[in-house]
């Protein structure tokens, strides 16, 4: 008999990030290497799992995860998308909570374009009087 598996995709910036969940001991792996280790900061790695805390299914679930793409912000919001919506499938009772709470919502934020004519995309060049 086959362990069910549920896998979602979660996008930020230029970051695409896929999880697959089952129910197991709690084994957590970003790229093959711990969350920790691989996001570096404390913060982001709060940020991927306040899906798993809000749900209470710390230690019960074994999350695999791989990410590309974007710098490690933007690769932190695409990894807590892709597993608020891997948990969603897994148990449709928790969607409500998660939806609540924002983890369901892809930020649509990006970078904008460069205008031409101007240094940046809003930036202007310094004016000179003379």
């Amino acid at each position: 008999m086959s362990e069910t598996v549920f896998a979602a995709t979660g996008r930020r910036k230029e970051s695409v990030a896929r999880a697959v969940i089952k129910v197991g001991g709690g084994t957590f792996v970003i790229n093959d290497k711990t969350p920790r280790e691989y996001l570096k900061r404390g913060v982001l790695v709060d940020i991927i799992n306040q899906p798993i805390k809000e749900t209470d299914t710390s230690g019960k679930l074994d999350i695999y995860c791989s990410v590309r793409g974007g710098g490690l912000s933007g690769q932190a919001g695409a990894l807590r998308l892709a597993i608020s919506r891997a948990i969603a499938k897994l148990d449709p009772d928790l969607r409500p909570m998660l939806r609540r709470k924002g983890y369901l919502t892809r930020d649509p934020r990006a970078v904008e374009r460069k205008k031409f004519g101007r240094p940046k995309a809003r930036r202007r060049f310094q004016y000179s009087k003379r």
